[in-house]
């Protein structure tokens, strides 16, 4: 039976309008149905024009020569809302800026659209991509938080509202949130994906990153966003088994039962399919991650949010005014220090990964909370944010109450190629029915 528009990965939707056996139109239209369908329970999206998306499709149906080829062939995308929009809305998740219409697009959206993509609509995103929760909810279960920042870009591609989307990490706000909702959250290393005319948290640390279903639709749009030849998306799951080294939990948060079940279930079925799992304690260096990374990005947001906070503290959360007050009072010597550290943790964990393809880690502690006034905890992404590193997360079971449990797999910098081959080596491994 073929499967609805709206049911197809990346990479199958850009096959069907390639060979000419599905519109741009329809496409869209299909995912349109389906959010109307699905999204009153979730609510993952913050600026959604139904009749200029239809539009936009049906302009990109005249453009497209026939036998032309471009890489995303008028696939819409979901775009999160802290990223400039040209003509669409973009409100960084909170009443200051409620209606605010940028005249340019994000770089990473320009690119997008070059590559012959369509931007859907905005995604939601929690308060300045911080921790004070959006609107949205988990897809697997509406009492739950979908995690965040980038909670709608996840929310949106776990029901096939959109077949990939485009969010952003500054502690776990890709991993944590593809996690939660059962889908693949790959976060590149530093710099590799353009971050102009995104709205800066941390300047240091933040990342631009992509969720989808598959580990091949999130290589090939962040081989999109990253430009030509930055991120080669490998062409197939390597043939070759992977040398992973197995941290099963951080010093600095405790991984719940369920997680651990999940993970060491996981690394079994790898061993009995050939790879090379070796468990491993971090680095000792690594201890005082979460210190140093907090230090960096709450400084760094003051410095980026002082002067809006001092004009808009009244229409701030209490969660958000509380960190920039922290982030004030860390003095520059604190910060220097901060930043030195970062780069001894940075080469401590790269001699620690000499001889592996990757490390896999839990990606969050346990499955999501049943807590809409959170967005859950970040820990298990905090070391990989700091270094600058790339991680990627996979859906690998459900958790006894029926939400997803995922695998987290991280790399050195630059050797995005190396992690995405290895991931999608597990994936084949690993199979996951989603909500799709």
């Amino acid at each position: 039976m073929t499967p609805e528009p709206c049911a197809l990965t990346l990479v199958a939707a850009i096959d069907a309008l390639s060979r000419g056996a599905l519109s741009c139109t329809a496409l869209t239209r299909s995912l349109l149905d389906r959010i109307d369908a699905t999204d009153a329970n979730v609510q993952a999206w913050a600026w959604l024009d139904r009749d200029r998306a239809l539009a936009s499709a049906r302009a990109l149906d005249a453009r497209r020569a026939p036998g032309g080829s471009s890489m995303l062939e008028g696939v819409p995308i979901g775009v999160k809302d802290i990223i400039a929009t040209a003509g669409m809305a973009t409100q960084m998740g909170s009443p200051i800026y409620a209606g605010a219409i940028p005249s340019d697009d994000a770089e990473c959206v320009a690119r997008l659209l070059r590559a012959g993509g369509m931007v859907l609509g905005k995604t939601v995103t929690t308060e300045f991509a911080f921790i004070q929760p959006g609107k949205t909810r988990n897809p697997w279960r509406a009492a739950c938080t979908p995690g965040g920042s980038s909670s709608g870009s996840a929310a949106a591609v776990a029901l096939g509202q959109v077949p990939a989307a485009i969010g952003t990490q500054t502690n776990g706000s890709v991993i944590r949130p593809a996690a939660y909702c059962g889908i693949v959250g790959f976060k590149p290393g530093r710099d590799r994906l353009p971050l102009a005319g995104v709205y800066r948290f941390s300047p240091t640390i933040d990342t631009l990153g992509v969720f989808a279903r598959t580990v091949a639709d999130c290589a090939l749009l962040a081989a999109v966003l990253a430009g030509e030849h930055a991120i080669a998306p490998p062409a197939q799951a390597s043939g070759r088994s992977p040398v992973l080294a197995f941290v099963p939990e951080f010093p600095w948060v405790a991984t719940s039962n369920e997680e651990r079940d999940a993970l060491d279930a996981a690394t079994d079925v790898l061993r009995a399919a050939g790879a090379h799992v070796t468990v491993l304690a971090l680095p000792a260096s690594c201890g005082d991650a979460p210190v140093q990374h907090r230090r960096i990005t709450l400084y760094e947001a003051a410095r980026e949010l002082g002067a809006l906070q001092d004009r808009e503290r009244g229409r701030m959360s209490a969660k958000l005014n509380a960190a920039l007050d922290e982030g004030r009072t860390i003095g520059d010597a604190a910060y220097a220090d901060a930043l030195v550290r970062r780069a001894e943790i940075a080469a401590a964990l790269t001699d620690g990964l000499a001889g592996f393809d990757a490390m896999l880690t839990p990606p969050a502690p346990g499955p999501a909370p049943e807590d809409l006034t959170q967005t859950g905890d970040p820990a298990c992404c905090t070391l990989w944010s700091l270094a600058g590193f790339p991680a990627l997360t996979l859906p690998i079971a459900l958790a006894p109450n029926g939400l997803p449990l995922g695998m987290q797999l991280a790399a050195p910098a630059l050797r995005e190629k190396g992690l995405l081959a290895a991931a999608a080596w597990c994936e084949r491994r690993l199979p996951f029915r989603g909500l799709v």
